[in-house]
């Protein structure tokens, strides 16, 4: 293991660009639990096409937000873990162009990422589709709690709040996975971390990196479609191999 980080840690050394792309997998440390694991992910026991889809919150926003606003509060009460401020080290260091996230919980950010190009939105925030009003978090939260049914209203027109998150049948941010495609081609090194890398177009990513001439590392304790095309293959805790990586890095003097 050693070895593949100082393998690692020597390819983010002599690439000229360096793009991480991250997916659930990271913040699992930070006790947010993944998507599809059979007994503890989000899915387990919730059909997320009757609780996170479009349609769900245009016909029946008191159950969307029966859903979504116990989730807005819980992630915005998360704090990120050592593999997130591993991330935000690398890119301190200069090693690290930018973050490609799936993830919506902002710990990029809370760690001290200052380049996030945030793939499914996040919970920073909801604007009113009506109107274009915008409001926080903060703000957000505190007219669920405020709302009868729980459902928070535009203060403008009183339509009802939409998350800046990708729902099930959204189309994906045109303008961020446009960027995300330019990092992933002009990437030396994508280095993907928690992520199944299946989802697409994400799941495009990595070939674009390859079609390129760049490499990968896959850092996931999950199998991937990548990972015979990986240079690097890690499959330990995220935060170890992550810390690790710093630990390598340090070793060989950067």
């Amino acid at each position: 293991m050693t070895d593949h980080l100082e393998q690692l840690a020597r390819l983010v050394r002599e690439a000229g660009s360096v793009v991480a792309l991250t997916g659930a997998g990271i913040s699992v440390p930070s006790g947010i639990p993944d998507f599809r694991t059979p007994t503890t992910g989000i899915w387990a026991n919730v059909d997320p096409m009757e609780v996170a889809h479009v349609d769900v919150w245009r016909h029946d926003p008191e159950r969307f937000w029966a859903f979504y606003g116990h989730r807005f509060a819980s992630l915005g009460q998360i704090e990120p873990n050592a593999a997130h401020r591993a991330l935000a080290e690398l890119e301190r260091r200069g090693h690290l162009d930018a973050v490609l996230t799936q993830n919506i919980d902002l710990l990029h950010e809370k760690a001290g990422s200052r380049d996030v190009v945030e793939l499914h939105g996040s919970i920073a925030g909801c604007h009113c589709p009506a109107c274009g009003h915008r409001t926080g978090l903060d703000e957000t939260l505190r007219l669920i709690s405020s709302a009868p049914d729980g459902v928070p209203r535009c203060g403008v027109c009183a339509g009802v709040l939409k998350p800046d998150v990708v729902l099930f049948g959204d189309m994906l941010p045109a303008a961020a996975i446009t960027r995300a495609e330019r990092l992933a081609l002009g990437a030396d090194l994508l280095l993907c971390i928690g992520s199944s890398l299946v989802v697409f177009p994400v799941s495009e990513l990595p070939a674009a990196t390859l079609s390129a001439g760049g490499r990968l590392a896959v850092v996931t304790a999950s199998e991937t479609p990548y990972d015979d095309a990986a240079a690097v293959r890690l499959g330990g805790d995220v935060v170890d191999e992550l810390t690790g990586l710093l630990a390598a890095l340090d070793r060989l003097g950067g």
